[in-house]
């Protein structure tokens, strides 16, 4: 909306048949109707369209570098696909500081991304999170903002500005697009775009100035000057247009020598045209775009360690960086302490005073505070306050560990709920079964959970003692304070407080109508 419409639509909303005449605005201008005549009151409706932005992700590339079936987009750094990074950090700039004194005037739409090779599998991967546009033919970082166009025109209210950005750029942070935002919105400029300081030589366009400083346009490597090319300042691939301005410029936007949309070439454009062009100063590494498997690999390891710092900033305590690998969905709590050679992944949460490591492996899991994971593998799974693990076990998909569960070394666990201060002892195999609390699991104790056609359920009542190599053949069920002896292949279900021996396991003594079995009676191995 320009400053016409703004005059306009003030004037429509006093008139005497303000009515008819403001609904036609607001179907033209996407604005909500208001009936108040209050001058002030409608030039705040008004502003409020005119601070609205949209962001348009460019992701239809091939990646032909990256020599893979799987689009570019979506190759993982720190646990998470190139294009989600990007996509948070257009989540993030509504709370960044730089966007604070503009956080109650200003507002987004749901990012746009623009799509190409293997567009299903993008849309796919992140569903309802964007809106997407499809870039059939792919000429040119022009032409791919260009296949945005109508559905930037579709929102409500219509935006006012368009923030691109790439969806390849998995170091793009909140805080660096809020200031190439601010600056736009403060400076009044029709293209803002973010620019870095480089002086090692690079692929990256070179930011030409006249002798006042002003900018006048970009210059691609391959067709740069010798002296062009000795410019230190680049462009980082982040811009800001002026909506009105933009689509009229794309439309009228040649073909540059290789026969593609350059966005880059807008800048001359506006230049050109007198429009001002404003610049915001990020660091380089910010907007490094990811073109093949070595650059891959660099992404990483560069936002592997700024993962590393916010945790340490945070008061986790990581001994050595350099051996540590924690995603960027991973949650850990204060006063934790990761040992080297550990690595976190996917959406693991671990509360505070915890140890993990070294060599730890933890995916998808849920740790409460004061947990020990000693040398083991954890898959989601849930471990409650206090529990002790390892070294060399392994909890599988479906282990729930209540509070204050032992469990030694070589045991594994899978898709069963073991109860609290329960001990599993060494070279055990817990599968499909209930345990309850306070039990004793001897050493070499299996639950027999496969019959060659489905897998049973095991039960073992609350202060149990299960003897080691205890066969428990399932489905069978362990009653409360029964003991099962040394090498009990146990196929039939026990009675609480059963004494059961051999092979197959006999009762060898009921419990007695006097005794009153505790869980302090039980002698754990």
């Amino acid at each position: 909306m320009d400053g016409e419409d703004f005059v306009d639509c003030i004037r429509a909303a006093l008139s005497p048949n303000a009515g008819l005449k403001y609904q036609r605005l607001h179907k033209s201008a996407s604005l909500t109707r208001y009936p108040s005549r209050d001058l002030k009151h409608h030039k705040k409706v008004c502003k409020s369209v005119m601070d609205t932005y949209a962001a348009i992700v460019l992701a239809a590339g091939k990646g032909t570098r990256m020599r893979s079936t799987l689009p570019k987009v979506l190759h993982q750094v720190a646990g998470l696909p190139l294009l989600a990074h990007v996509l948070n950090a257009i989540d993030a700039i509504s709370s960044t500081s730089a966007f604070a004194p503009l956080q109650t005037t200003i507002s987004g739409h749901r990012p746009i991304v623009v799509l190409g090779h293997e567009a299903d599998q993008v849309e796919a991967s992140f569903g309802e999170r964007c809106l997407y546009a499809l870039q059939e033919e792919q000429s040119g970082t022009g032409h791919a903002v260009l296949a945005a166009e109508y559905v930037v025109n579709e929102l409500k209210p219509v935006p006012q500005t368009i923030l691109v950005c790439y969806g390849d750029t998995p170091l793009i942070s909140g805080e660096i697009l809020a200031r190439v935002l601010v600056e736009h919105f403060t400076s009044h400029a029709t293209l803002t775009f973010l620019t870095a300081i480089s002086e090692q030589p690079s692929d990256f366009g070179r930011v030409v100035r006249d002798t006042d400083g002003r900018v006048r346009e970009i210059v691609e490597v391959k067709r740069a000057s010798e002296k062009q090319k000795c410019i230190t300042e680049v462009n980082s691939g982040v811009y800001c247009f002026d909506r009105s301005w933009l689509w009229p410029a794309l439309h009228a936007l040649p073909r540059n020598a290789s026969g593609e949309y350059y966005l880059t070439d807008l800048v001359a454009i506006a230049s050109s045209q007198g429009y001002k062009i404003a610049t915001v100063s990020g660091t380089f590494d910010e907007t490094i775009g990811i073109n093949d498997r070595v650059q891959l690999a660099a992404a990483e390891r560069l936002l592997r360690m700024r993962v590393l710092e916010q945790f340490m900033y945070a008061g986790v305590t990581i001994l050595d960086p350099a051996s540590t690998y924690i995603d960027a969905d991973v949650e850990i709590g204060p006063d934790t302490v990761i040992l080297p050679g550990t690595m976190i992944t996917g959406k693991t949460r671990i509360g505070s005073a915890c140890r993990i490591g070294p060599g730890t492996t933890i995916d998808k899991s849920t740790l409460g505070n004061g947990c020990i994971v000693l040398n083991s593998v954890l898959e989601e799974s849930i471990l409650e306050d206090g529990v002790r693990i390892g070294p060399f076990s392994h909890c599988r998909p479906g282990a729930h560990l209540a509070r204050n569960v032992r469990m030694g070394n070589f045991g594994e666990v899978k898709n069963s709920y073991i109860g609290a201060e329960t001990d599993i002892h060494h070279f055990s195999y817990i599968g499909d079964a209930t345990v309850g609390e306070h039990v004793n699991i001897g050493a070499g104790t299996i639950t027999c959970n496969y019959d060659g056609v489905r897998k049973n359920h095991t039960t073992i009542g609350d202060g149990a003692s299960i003897g080691s190599d205890t066969m428990l053949v399932a489905p069978v069920t362990v009653g409360e304070y029964a003991i099962t002896g040394a090498g009990s292949v146990v196929n039939r279900d026990v009675p609480p407080g059963a004494v059961v021996v051999g092979v197959p396991a006999r009762v060898l003594r009921m419990p007695q109508p006097s005794e009153s079995s505790t869980t302090e009676d039980v002698v754990k191995e």
